[in-house]
């Protein structure tokens, strides 16, 4: 009979003995008997080490364990116990300290193997030779924090735990997880786990990174049931985190019945795969978060498909592995594969899919050019909104044009970008584009995949660069734009600052014309700081006529004003001069047709001949 855990320094006649309990019996419903806990402590008193036995229903041991002087080593049963219910074994094991309260390592085997309940025994310490147990179960219920509710008695004397009906018990914990198993999988919110490890070499500090990715997860639907943070010099080569901040994580993977663990960083597919194979979870990165919050808010085509390429080409190197499924080529007899793995075939049909994508994306960029052809061919210059995830720059594109693009107080609330004719206050006509929100760690893939959206700005005449003013990291979220604008090789672009949500700044004793804005010119002076903007509340609508007026007086500048003289015979003029939108005034008179207008500066040297010259 096989004894679990290291026996190689154990006498032989305590091996016999720990043998030997494979024999004891134990009464249906009784949680143990004297003789059994006698013989358990007897034996742990000799080796000064953990016993544990384990029990199922019916009495009979099924596992004899030996640990050290704090743990034991609790092997896994596969068991054939309903979806949601107990395992139908339990577990026994002595204290050698005598103190047989339930320590944390005990709740959590509690709650990993779903035991139909763990009992601590020892030996009183007053009280030579009476023993004394502690016993924990699950109560059925759910507790305030989402996890299964444990609850613990003891520690009590042997005699009160053998009176417990372990029988009546297992079956009332049984009823209720049953009643609350009946929703499926797919309807259960993803308990979450957050880490991230403080280098103290980035911009950003790592609690207002981690308040982020809290705001992703979020977003993404899953409950934060808990958050790590670890502070190191480099990332551990094997787990990103290192082995100990792992062994904490994996405890508390129990104690909150954690599914998913989020990290703030982008790990590298053996990170990944080294970090679930030791907390038997799914673990995840910021980029695959990212991905997945663009996926479901993709609506269009052109969407969906940019979503579809970022996430295969964060996929294809974590493909990998030996698993069951895998079949191996080698050289030898013996050896030879079916010809193809499993994996390369994986791989081939993902590497066809890319370009199968890549192909799709093109198309759309070719139509997209049409567009800007005809877009040109009109002569309305384009103004792009830029800025960080959530800064209100879908708020602001429906306040300035009456558009209805959806806006939510969430990250990436809006993926695909929308174009809206805007007529300033002295009829200058122009498209406003909203683009997709930027982030910190903005997935190198996502930039690649969504060039097609992002070539918007490339081509935008003037970028509205949208923040957030009442986020205190509103700098850092600056420079993280920049650093985007920078990969477009858009970070040369005319650029005006817009800093919305002015609103929620609280001015004291304001005056009239300040109310509703909530700023005063100096904290709009020390926000700007130098940079040409202006501050403005999307949802007041405070101060966006002078932005309309901002943008007007930009594109005047880059314009000139003429009165020309067109002549009758050279009509044609006057028709490039409407199709360029800039004809201000128009008046006859014998000689030809007499014109206000306001040309783009690189048109001039053509008017200039017919331009009239005032004395």
């Amino acid at each position: 009979m096989q004894i679990n855990g290291d026996i190689q320094n154990i006498k032989q006649h305590i091996v016999k003995r720990l043998e030997a309990l494979y024999e004891k019996t134990v009464p249906i419903g009784q949680l143990s008997t004297h003789e059994l806990n006698s013989e358990m402590l007897e034996v742990t008193h000799l080796l000064g080490r953990e016993v544990a036995v384990y029990l199922n229903r019916q009495g009979k041991v099924l596992q004899v364990s030996v640990g050290d002087t704090d743990t034991v080593d609790l092997p896994e049963f596969k068991s054939r116990r309903a979806e949601g219910k107990l395992t139908g074994i339990r577990c026994i094991h002595t204290h050698p300290s005598g103190d047989t309260r339930l320590s944390e390592p005990d709740l959590s085997s509690l709650r990993r193997l779903r035991f139909d309940c763990m009992a601590a025994i020892g030996f009183r310490a007053d009280r030579e030779g009476e023993i004394v147990g502690s016993i924990g179960f699950f109560t059925g219920n759910v507790a305030e924090d989402g996890t299964e509710a444990l609850s613990t008695v003891g520690p009590l004397p042997e005699r009160a735990l053998h009176t417990i009906n372990l029988t009546y018990l297992i079956t009332v914990v049984n009823k209720k997880l049953s009643a609350r198993s009946t929703k499926t999988t797919a309807d259960e919110t993803e308990r979450a786990l957050l880490a991230g490890l403080d280098c103290g070499k980035t911009l950003w500090p790592i609690d207002e990174s981690m308040a982020e990715l809290e705001r992703l997860a979020d977003t993404a639907g899953a409950v934060i049931v808990g958050k790590f943070i670890q502070r190191r010099e480099k990332p551990d080569a094997a787990f990103f985190l290192g082995r100990g901040k792992v062994a904490e994580i994996a405890m508390e993977v129990q104690n909150r019945d954690a599914t998913l663990l989020i990290l703030d960083d982008e790990l590298t597919p053996s990170q990944q795969h080294n970090l679930e194979q030791m907390l038997g979870i799914k673990v995840i990165d910021r980029t695959a978060l990212i991905l997945d919050i663009f996926a479901q808010r993709a609506r269009t085509r052109e969407g969906k498909l940019q979503v579809e390429l970022a996430q295969l080409q964060y996929n294809l190197p974590r493909l990998g592995g030996q698993g069951l499924v895998l079949s191996r080529l080698g050289g030898g007899i013996g050896t030879r594969g079916p010809g193809e793995t499993k994996l390369e075939v994986d791989r081939r049909r993902i590497y066809a899919r890319i370009h199968d994508l890549e192909a799709q994306i093109d198309a759309v960029q070719k139509n997209r050019h049409l567009h800007r052809r005809r877009r040109k061919l009109s002569r309305l210059p384009l103004v792009a909104l830029v800025g960080y995830t959530n800064a209100g720059k879908s708020t602001l594109l429906n306040k300035l044009t009456g558009a209805e693009v959806f806006a939510e107080d969430k990250l990436f609330a809006t993926l695909d970008p929308t174009t809206r004719h805007l007529v300033l206050p002295e009829k200058q006509e122009i498209l406003l584009t909203d683009t997709v929100g930027f982030i910190q760690k903005l997935p190198h893939t996502l930039v690649k995949a969504f060039r097609a959206t992002l070539e918007e700005v490339q081509e935008a005449d003037l970028l509205l660069h949208v923040v957030d003013c009442s986020n205190e990291n509103y700098e850092q979220q600056i420079e993280s734009v920049v650093e985007v604008l920078k990969e477009l090789d858009a970070v040369d672009k005319p650029t005006l600052y817009v800093f919305n949500k002015a609103d929620r700044f609280a001015v004291p004793d304001a005056a009239p014309a300040q109310a509703g804005k909530g700023l005063t010119p100096a904290q709009e002076a020390m926000m700007l700081h130098g940079r040409e903007g202006i501050c403005v509340s999307a949802r007041t609508g405070a101060n966006l006529l002078e932005l309309q007026q901002l943008i007007e007086h930009f594109f005047m500048e880059q314009q000139v004003q003429m009165e020309l003289l067109i002549p009758f015979a050279q009509g044609r003029l006057l028709t490039e001069l409407h199709e360029l939108h800039a004809v201000r005034e128009t008046d006859y008179c014998e000689t030809g047709t007499r014109v206000k207008v306001s040309l783009p500066a690189s048109k001039r040297a053509r008017f200039e001949p017919y331009e009239i010259h005032k004395k």
